[in-house]
């Protein structure tokens, strides 16, 4: 059976709060140099999985045109737009009736940015629970050559990751009372930058902690007290107390943003993708006037 402790989950995608940052203000950065080169942020992927990017800006003057149109995201902007997304993926897998795992794998998929619906079509074949491309794109009204052509940017991905719906089983024994609350609070904690940076064991317990807040099911402490003893007697329950109350702050900010709210952002990044859609939203707007 797979390891979590020697997983390239845990030594690739497991950071520390500083790290995350700084990736997040990498990942920005980026778009902005491709914003300012291309003019676009858009990258198609062709039919073998290579990537296009666009053409590069020839005339200054035509750059400086484009960029004063297209205005990057902020780093804030980007989390929003994540959270959002992350909610419509839990939303879709709900309507497919998939298991949770499909949706933990899907939302830890899709921090690498690809298309969703592909991030759910490769998270199913990375947990065997096949559905066709065609039945995905068929069940929301999408066109699954975008899910086929996306997935082949996720060729380089490491195929196994861990969510905490199995330490929550693995733990249920002593606690069945608190099974599906503690899995509905897993599925917010899987929105949250938590799973970057918390084992799947501690993302459980915490979920099972807040869930016996609600049920005052056992003595939660003393509970701890007995799987430290038995498992890892050098480390203290004040020790694991910490990463739990860390992981209950990230699930107590959490925002689940509304269509409306990311209306602003939404069209942001419809510029950055394709400037032309600027052109096209004015003359809309000025129709809709006359």
């Amino acid at each position: 059976m797979a390891d979590f402790l020697t997983s390239t989950h845990r030594s690739k995608w497991i950071f520390v709060p500083q790290d995350l940052k700084e990736k997040y203000k990498a990942a920005n950065h980026r778009a902005k140099q491709m914003l300012e080169k291309y003019g676009a942020t858009r990258v198609d992927v062709d039919l073998d999985g290579s990537l296009a990017y666009p053409e590069l800006q020839s005339d200054a003057k035509d750059n400086a045109e484009k960029h004063s149109r297209s205005k990057p995201l902020k780093i804030d902007e980007e989390q929003l737009l994540r959270a959002f997304y992350e909610f419509k993926i839990q939303d879709v897998c709900d309507a497919f009736k998939f298991p949770r795992k499909i949706q933990a794998s899907t939302i830890l998929i899709q921090q690498v940015s690809m298309n969703r619906l592909t991030c759910i079509y490769t998270a199913c074949k990375a947990e065997e629970n096949h559905v066709s491309a065609e039945e995905l794109g068929k069940g929301i009204d999408q066109d699954h050559h975008v899910i086929l052509n996306n997935e082949m940017i996720s060729l380089g991905f490491d195929l196994i990751v861990y969510s905490p719906y199995r330490s929550i089983d693995g733990f249920i024994n002593d606690m069945e009372d608190l099974h599906e609350t503690a899995k509905m609070v897993a599925d917010k904690t899987m929105r949250t930058e938590a799973p970057l940076l918390f084992s799947p064991g501690q993302l459980a317990l915490a979920a099972l902690r807040r869930s016996n807040e609600e049920h005052q099911v056992v003595d939660f402490e003393r509970y701890l007290d007995s799987i430290l003893s038995r498992q890892h007697p050098a480390h203290p329950v004040s020790e694991l107390t910490v990463f739990l109350n860390a992981i209950d702050q990230l699930v107590n900010k959490l925002v689940t943003p509304t269509a409306a709210d990311m209306k602003h952002i939404d069209r942001k990044l419809k510029y950055c993708r394709d400037p032309g859609s600027h052109e096209k939203y004015k003359k809309r707007k000025h129709r809709s006037k006359d």
